[in-house]
């Protein structure tokens, strides 16, 4: 059990919780709702607080599954890399390297879908399976309080009935699970004691001794409302008008591989203008290595046929050539963001590609970053630092970076990881706004089947042969 009595601080407030054992609980969140200090909270990392009463797991037995606990991992395994030293690839910490391979963890990463990746590194994972693996490195660990956000963000639909079935068999093992959620549809099914989060004010909303069922949704139903924004969009001027090549993107045969292992082996991939596409694919089956063949950040598109905006790659075009044209979210992106440096920087960093800024920038260029953070609601948050907001408001704030040049082709793999329901609904209604404008092209990487817009004139799915893991891939028009 544990118990949080009048809990007082600058950016959060609980009055009362109290967690009894073998209590499940889902929390609900939006955006800026002071997600990260409740999570601070369980990290022990949040400082400058009151309570009249606080009893908590010890700290080796509590595990916080969050978007900023994977960053961090990620980060001391970039530490790690010495690719540069040996003059060859160093993939670091396999996966066999987390967790030890006891007949349950065995067991555990079979039923998760990780067992055929004992032995590859933890940052060739895709970040669904890069997220699997944390669960299961926190169970091996001895952990009795799994915290986690949003877990069934970047997992295909097999993973995340996997990852139901893994959660119910820890709770029949008395492992407790708080669920921090942002989207009504991530909502488990079989959770009854909910809480929700408003403005750092944390609020019990009903348990299962004192509420009905239709009560519980009413409150769900209430609590998701009206979060829709309505928005002027800028009347921004896309360069498709001047495009003069038959395709944006060909991709001929291309093979990508890692040592021994195949990512993926003869893929082809032509994206024509106006051809906006849907890739889906289970986790780790090359969609993310398709989108970085195109924007050059996988190294070995100069090894293959990949010819961008008419340009072959390795025929001695400029890297801003390509990049100019190309706006571009990911997880890698989001990972690899690193600088220390405010909200406006990030967006002003689109329009020359970077990760921060070097060049003198004109007025325009602030005045646009400063509209599109309007837009997304962050306008207030100019000056904060980037790594200090939710790593959903990271997210928005870079997808104002990759609009905000006008580019002619928007390459956006998992956009809405992160983000609650409001930042999703305006996301999905700009593209379709965007799409009417026909002046770019959308390649978009998603798992969620209520992202599967209209807009969408050809499909791309992704997957492996169970018999040698080779990947193939099919393309369909709708």
């Amino acid at each position: 059990m544990f118990t949080i009595e009048k809990l007082s601080h600058p950016d959060l407030t609980i009055d009362h919780w109290q967690l009894s054992p073998n209590q499940h609980w889902c929390v609900l969140t939006q955006l800026g709702c002071g997600e990260q200090y409740l999570l601070d909270l369980f990290n022990g990392d949040l400082v400058d607080y009151q309570a009249s009463n606080l009893t908590l797991p010890a700290q080796d037995k509590i595990a916080v599954l969050s978007f900023q606990a994977l960053q961090n991992l990620y980060e001391v395994e970039l530490k790690r890399d010495r690719s540069d030293e040996l003059n060859t690839l160093d993939i670091g910490r396999r996966v066999r390297d987390f967790v030890p391979l006891s007949e349950p963890n065995l067991k555990l990463l079979e039923l998760i879908g990780l067992s055929h990746k004992l032995d590859t590194g933890f940052r060739q994972l895709s970040t669904g399976e890069s997220r699997k693996l944390m669960i299961i490195k926190a169970i091996s660990d001895g952990a009795k309080l799994l915290i986690c956000e949003n877990p069934n963000d970047s997992l295909d639909k097999e993973s995340r009935h996997k990852l139901a079935l893994l959660f119910n068999q820890l709770m029949a093992q008395g492992i407790q699970v708080i669920y921090l959620i942002n989207n009504r549809e991530d909502i488990p099914t079989d959770c009854q004691h909910f809480a929700a989060m408003s403005q750092g004010r944390f609020e019990v909303l009903t348990d299962q001794l004192s509420q009905t069922t239709e009560t519980i949704d009413q409150q769900i139903d209430h609590y998701f409302a009206n979060q829709r924004a309505e928005v002027n969009w800028p009347n921004q001027r896309f360069p498709l008008d001047n495009y003069c090549h038959p395709n944006l993107a060909k991709l001929v045969d291309c093979t990508v591989r890692y040592g021994d292992k195949a990512v993926f082996e003869r893929f082809n991939l032509t994206i024509k203008p106006l051809q906006h596409t849907l890739i889906q694919g289970k986790n780790g089956s090359g969609k993310s290595t398709a989108l970085q063949l195109i924007s050059g950040d996988c190294p070995q598109c100069f090894a293959n046929d990949v010819t961008v905006f008419g340009y072959r790659r390795g025929s001695g075009e400029t890297i801003w050539d390509i990049k100019k044209h190309i706006g571009m979210v990911s997880s890698d992106l989001h990972r690899s963001y690193r600088v220390r440096c405010n909200v406006l920087t990030v967006v002003i960093s689109g329009f020359f590609d970077s990760i921060g800024v070097y060049q003198a920038v004109s007025q325009q260029h602030i005045d646009d970053a400063k509209q599109w953070l309007a837009i997304i609601g962050l306008a207030a948050h100019s000056q904060s630092l980037f790594h200090d907001l939710s790593h959903g408001q990271q997210r928005l704030v870079l997808i104002a970076r990759a609009l905000v040049k006008s580019p002619l082709m928007l390459l956006l793999d998992e956009p809405t990881q992160g983000l609650d329901e409001t930042s999703r609904h305006l996301l999905l209604g700009f593209l379709e706004q965007l799409a009417a404008m026909k002046q770019t092209t959308i390649l978009y990487v998603s798992h969620r089947e209520d992202e599967h817009l209209p807009l969408f004139t050809q499909q791309l799915e992704m997957y492996w042969s169970s018999s040698n893991w080779i990947r193939v891939t099919e393309a369909n028009r709708y």
